[in-house]
């Protein structure tokens, strides 16, 4: 009897594995299909019925995408831009979540929904108004026209602060009888155990930043200061006569930064995954 149900663990086991293997397959198949269509000659791009494997690996392609824009270069702008507004993303929001959830004063609840109105009010409403203040500052051009609007992340702002409800009181109790002031508490306390809270909206943030082409195209048009996707425009050629392959090659490329991110940080994504600060 006993082996019997050991069996049929096994089998459902297999099974799972089996399910989760194709599943993972399927979800993987644009990005495959992407890489195959990358390493294409352009006559075969539009080609019907269409091969799933090339003809020929052009795998030239990818240095083709390379060199045919300042590629290095706009690598560069969107990791300073990114890396930027990311870190400093971070602190003003540990720091304001720190404030909505562990410091009580006079109306904090209208003034965290003040801050989540943020989140309702849609990005292209608020494009024109952006485009004037930045250019009567003179910031047209320049990186800080992309990373002044993305210091302030209200949705890093509401998961912090509800994940930072969840850590009992009796920290910040025991910190106060050891004669700690909020600054010593947010920096050492509360701070350090939110870290999954805050990877999560590392690269939450980081990803809209760096995928971020309207802002982009609104606000830079010289090519030393342009990012990775409005450069990667440029391949595209006059009229789009570049070749589909080059494009996609160009692409994945691009896609090798944030997948660090995600290798490198999966330990704190995956705990963070858990917020169960969204109960409030």
């Amino acid at each position: 009897m006993i082996n019997v149900n050991k069996t049929a663990a096994g089998t459902k086991r297999l099974l799972f594995i089996l399910f989760m293997a194709a599943f993972s397959l399927l979800m993987l198949m644009p990005i495959l299909w992407m890489f195959s269509t990358s390493l294409r000659a352009p006559q075969d791009s539009f080609k019907l019925p269409p091969a799933f494997l090339p003809d020929d690996w052009q795998w030239h392609n990818y240095i083709t995408a390379w060199l045919s824009v300042p590629y290095g270069r706009f690598i560069t702008n969107s990791l300073t831009i990114s890396v930027t507004a990311v870190t400093v993303t971070l602190i003003i929001t540990a720091m304001a979540s720190y404030s909505f959830s562990r410091i009580k004063f006079p109306g904090r609840d209208i003034v965290f929904l003040f801050f989540l109105s943020g989140i309702m009010i849609p990005a292209q409403s608020t494009l024109i108004p952006r485009f004037m203040v930045i250019s009567r500052l003179g910031l047209v051009n320049t990186p800080l026209a992309l990373v002044l609007p993305a210091l302030i992340y209200p949705m890093g702002i509401f998961l912090t602060r509800q994940y930072m409800k969840t850590i009992p009181a009796s920290y910040d109790e025991a910190a106060y009888m050891d004669g700690a002031n909020h600054l010593r508490i947010f920096l050492h306390v509360i701070a350090p155990m939110s870290v999954p809270a805050l990877a999560v909206v590392a690269v939450l943030h980081f990803l809209g930043t760096w995928n971020d082409f309207l802002n982009a195209l609104i606000f830079l048009y010289k090519p030393e200061v342009m990012t990775l996707p409005l450069g990667l425009n440029l391949l595209k050629g006059y009229q789009g006569t570049g070749s589909p392959a080059v494009v996609i090659a160009g692409i994945m490329i691009s896609m090798i930064f944030p997948l660090l991110l995600y290798v490198f940080g999966q330990k704190y994504l995956l705990s963070g995954a858990n917020i169960s600060g969204l109960k409030s």
